[in-house]
């Protein structure tokens, strides 16, 4: 089978709406472009409470999860439903496609001995962070991530988002090969109208004239959130003014929210997450500058965004956000302190037109829209069934597939029995309603 026969694509990750952050969006994305001509996508992810998947033009089969988003900011799933199960078995599926290495690719292992398809996993985040701040005994951090290696080694085939987000596997342990896939971008190159700009942006005290800086992401310190309030800081020291704007959520925020207030930092306007597009594309048509000094996020998807709309972005030297960026060419980059970040922001607040010029050639060289992306990894799942197919998979045997093909045994009773109740349930109700006709 190749790509363009229409393949049918079971996409599983941990976060997806109402959950919002890079990953989540990267999901909507595969599953919104495939079902627009490229073949059938489904979703598969934790179960939320009060949420309605019927505005989506694709399938979303949620199964059960306990509450976790105060510990990882999502729900984290069961992967033990007979119902779910037997709706996706129902899809016939041909590949499997994880956006998480932790209980989406559990799951994905179970479901992939269940059906003989394979499983790709893309990596996104860099999971040593996460489990270091979730669990804090090193030894329990050695078990986690040996855990962690040996659930992403049981993959066909891995894909990582950016060269720098290869190299933090590598630093985990993973041993085999990876494919680098960059993530695209779902704003089209280019500005809104100003008066939509101002529309969406409107109440929030931001004079005309006064540069605007822009952060947009999950509110969580390990994404340098403290080298920009602590530069902002010495720049409101300097009796500057400006705006600096945080959008979105996380566990994180009410402790960046008390800390830019125990700065005394009045110049900082938090807005709360958003599912719409267009607010954030306004946001980046309405700021001078992105201020993104993160080295934990392994794509900088964001950076593409604000480049799409011609913002240019201060960034990390060395990070995986400033991989194909040149300073003071498609970009600004910093060393990692909030020195430097102050450095640089007076230096660019001296030369306007400078933002203007690296802004419109970070449109030029750094944007990828999320059809080219999607295309080129859709055309990679081809590629992954005839190896698959072959037995030349590049996935690595584990102890723990043993344990995974038990689970596949028991969830496959589940699921027959769950059939069979229904079926009998179905008969009864029917011969009930015929009595009383």
């Amino acid at each position: 089978m190749t790509a363009r026969q229409g393949l049918n694509v079971c996409l599983i990750n941990d976060s997806f709406p109402p959950s919002i952050d890079g990953v989540a969006n990267t999901v909507v994305n595969y599953a919104k472009i495939i079902n627009a001509g490229l073949g059938k996508a489904s979703v598969v992810t934790p179960y939320y409470p009060e949420t309605d998947d019927s505005a989506y033009d694709f399938d979303v089969i949620r199964y059960p999860s306990i509450d976790t988003t105060r510990l990882v900011g999502y729900r984290a799933g069961i992967p033990f439903s007979a119902e779910s199960a037997a709706r996706m078995m129902e899809k016939d599926f041909d590949i499997i496609h994880s956006h998480c290495p932790v209980t989406a690719t559990m799951y994905g292992r179970i479901f992939r001995d269940m059906t003989d398809r394979p499983l790709v996993l893309t990596y996104h985040t860099k999971f040593d962070i996460d489990i270091e701040k979730a669990i804090r005994m090193h030894l329990l951090q050695e078990g986690a991530t040996r855990i962690l290696v040996d659930n992403i080694s049981a993959c066909d085939e891995v894909w990582t988002v950016s060269r720098g987000a290869g190299d933090n596997l590598r630093k985990l342990g993973y041993e085999g090969d990876f494919v680098v896939m960059p993530n695209g971008v779902d704003f089209p190159r280019g500005r809104l109208p100003e008066d939509r700009v101002r529309e969406l942006t409107a109440g929030y005290d931001i004079p005309e004239g006064v540069p605007v800086f822009l952060y947009v992401g999950r509110m969580m310190w390990y994404k340098g959130l403290r080298i920009t309030l602590d530069a902002l800081q010495m720049l409101s020291e300097t009796g500057r003014d400006f705006r600096m704007v945080f959008v979105g959520g996380g566990a994180d925020k009410d402790d960046v929210v008390a800390y830019a207030e125990a700065q005394k930092l009045d110049k900082v306007i938090f807005v709360p997450p958003t599912n719409s597009r267009e607010e954030v594309r306004a946001w980046c048509c309405r700021a001078d500058l992105f201020l993104f000094p993160s080295t934990f996020d392994t794509n900088g998807l964001v950076v593409r965004e604000a480049a799409a709309c011609g913002l240019a972005s201060v960034l990390i030297k060395g990070s995986c956000a400033a991989e194909d960026s040149a300073d003071g060419v498609n970009s600004f980059l910093i060393n990692e302190d909030p020195l430097s970040m102050f450095t640089k922001i007076e230096e660019l607040l001296g030369t306007p037109e400078k933002l203007k010029t690296v802004g419109e050639e970070a449109q030029r060289s750094l944007y990828l829209s999320w059809e080219d992306s999607v295309k080129n990894a859709y055309d990679r799942y081809g590629t992954v069934l005839e190896n698959y197919k072959r037995g030349e998979s590049g996935r690595q045997y584990r102890v723990t597939d043993l344990i995974s093909e038990m689970n596949a045994r028991t969830l496959e009773d589940y699921v027959n029995f769950y059939r069979w109740f229904n079926s009998f349930t179905r008969g009864i109700r029917n011969n009930i309603l015929d009595v009383f006709k």
